[in-house]
């Protein structure tokens, strides 16, 4: 089906999980002549510095509780450190297998690929960083996003998400700086690695937007963890401890949040290793005044789309406020040879709806079969420990839309129960009082996020209260509330 007035059919710009699937799918399927272009490893965020990597780590981390609990169930184990070098060489060579999955993929559809850069020339011409041009009938943008700095001198002396992976060696005192979903994930995984965790959110509570019962009860597990949580808190000066001139060092109470004076000293005698742009311990200052010295500083303060010096505005592609493509219900820009799908513009910043995007895309234009997007009642999953699923409306936005009745149980569950732990979830519906449909659902638990893969299914299929009550309980689980929860808790 190749139009012989240009090189290809499709050019795909980003080969991440969207832009892939595009690719392959368009040429395997619907035998378009298809070309990409990755200017870095094969993957994108998802498989090589986001998703994948952190859910390994995730595993990983979580395995400080198993000795403790083991032994409460009657087992006779020992603990042990924790084996960065070995974990992270393993975990590279599963990234590495990955990538060699998506090139053997592209490669078995018939797609060429370019390692190297590209940008836009006009609306049907790709210029790649070796200085030849590609022509493309259509031409798809899926480059992604990546994480940002907040704007402070010496900024670039702390850590971002995508160098977690990169660490030479684990630091012995971190601070995160944010209250989304990454800085308390990597909170969690950081601090079950062993590692002592200080974490800065200016909000009043951490992951904003979700349900505000259950990301109090991630915070208070959070806490009760040993993280040492400060919301209303940022950060306002930070430099190099060597270079600061009082040598600034944790004091009173707060020690915990930082170092001690005598390993601060000790610390400024060497250098150890850390991560990108950090040669050293490094003094903060934040908003209540307080100074405190770590080894490393971590910012988890938003990601910006990946748009920026790639000719779209030049070929008349609209960009938002922060660089977010701006494209209709069916991805297409305002050029209409140009499309745009996943994270670069910002709608529903999620793997799996990146990819969705993709096949819409490809259904749409190579198809014959116009097909958009249904971003409506997503499930997602925050892998903190314990994790949160949710899917739909939290009350909060249920209860400005129309009156509801609220489901919810909170109790320690039976395995941690016995092993004395404190660990508390929570099982909760938010359901329609006048249609009875379920609103939203919200997990805290171990494997939330599995557990909200089947209940996203009810949500979406919008059933009702009452088809939930009448659905027999698997027991004894911790889900099996979701089925027994007959009387509301509150109404609103």
């Amino acid at each position: 089906m190749a139009d012989d007035a240009f090189d290809f059919d499709l050019f795909v710009i980003g080969g991440g999980s969207g832009g892939v699937r595009a690719a392959r799918v368009a040429a395997g399927e619907y035998g378009a002549k298809v070309g990409l272009a990755e200017d870095d490893r094969y993957g994108g965020t998802c498989v090589i510095r986001g998703c994948v990597p952190k859910k390994l780590m995730v595993f990983a981390s979580g395995y400080s509780e198993v000795v403790a609990e083991a032994n409460a169930y009657g087992w006779d184990l020992r603990e042990g450190p924790f084996d960065w070098h070995g974990f992270k060489k393993k975990l590279n060579g599963e990234l590495d297998r990955l990538e060699g999955v998506y090139r053997k993929l592209l490669g078995g559809s018939g797609v060429e690929t370019f390692d190297q850069r590209a940008t836009l020339k006009d609306a049907h011409t790709v210029a790649l960083a070796d200085g030849t041009t590609k022509t493309a009938k259509h031409i798809l943008i899926a480059t992604g996003g990546h994480p940002v700095r907040p704007d402070i001198p010496n900024a670039d002396l702390g850590i971002v998400s995508d160098d977690i992976f990169n660490l030479e060696q684990l630091p012995k005192s971190l601070l995160i700086i944010g209250g989304g979903y990454i800085a308390c994930e990597f909170a969690c995984i950081m601090k079950g690695l062993g590692v002592e965790v200080t974490q800065y959110y200016r909000g009043a509570q951490v992951l904003r937007g979700f349900d505000d019962e259950a990301r109090g009860l991630v915070a208070e597990s959070m806490r009760e963890n040993g993280i040492d949580l400060h919301v209303g808190t940022n950060i306002v000066e930070m430099s190099l401890a060597a270079d600061h001139e009082d040598g600034a060092t944790p004091t009173g109470s707060d020690a915990s949040m930082g170092v001690s004076a005598q390993d601060a000293a000790a610390m400024r005698s060497k250098k150890p290793a850390a991560g990108a742009g950090q040669s050293g311990p490094i003094w903060v200052k934040s908003t209540n005044g307080g100074e405190k010295i770590f080894d490393m500083v971590l910012f988890a303060t938003g990601r910006d789309p990946s748009s920026r010096n790639m000719g779209l505005e030049d070929v008349g592609v609209s960009l938002g406020r922060r660089g977010q493509i701006e494209v209709n219900s069916y991805s297409q820009t305002g050029v209409p040879s140009i499309y745009a799908i996943g994270d670069v513009t910002d709608r529903v910043n999620l793997t799996p709806v990146a990819i969705r995007e993709g096949m819409a895309f490809v259904q749409t234009v190579f198809g014959g079969h116009p097909t958009e997007v249904d971003h409506e009642l997503i499930a997602s999953a925050v892998f903190t420990q314990p994790e949160m699923g949710t899917v739909g409306l939290s009350e909060e936005a249920a209860r400005e839309q129309e009156e509801i009745e609220v489901y919810a149980t909170s109790f320690r569950p039976m395995q941690t129960a016995f092993a004395d732990k404190s660990d508390r979830v929570l099982m909760k519906l938010v359901v329609s009082k006048a249609t009875r449909v379920v609103l939203g659902c919200h997990i805290v638990a171990p494997h939330a996020g599995e557990l909200i893969q089947l209940a996203g299914i009810a949500v979406k299929a919008k059933l009702t209260k009452e088809q939930f009550d009448a659905t027999c309980a698997v027991h004894p689980t911790m889900s099996e509330e979701l089925v027994t929860m007959r009387n509301p808790t509150r109404s609103a």
